[in-house]
């Protein structure tokens, strides 16, 4: 994980993260983090509750996008 993102940044991936319009893919190509980094920001700073419905969501989100490609 990038040691230099600022509050701001952090908010900002936050922020795109909570979005469906969103991919990781979007997030890696403005701020070089990985999908993995991306959870590990989410769960260090959101509450654990909403951690686990915006991961059950992205897991459902996810898996209907390769339904209809």
């Amino acid at each position: 994980m990038n040691k230099d993102l600022t509050e701001t940044d952090i908010s900002a991936i936050i922020e795109m993260a909570l979005s469906d319009d969103v991919s990781f893919s979007s997030i890696k190509e403005q701020y070089g983090l990985s999908e993995d980094s991306v959870k590990k920001i989410m769960k260090k700073n959101i509450t654990h509750n909403s951690y686990k419905h915006w991961r059950k969501r992205v897991k459902l989100f996810s898996d209907r996008r390769k339904h209809y490609k």
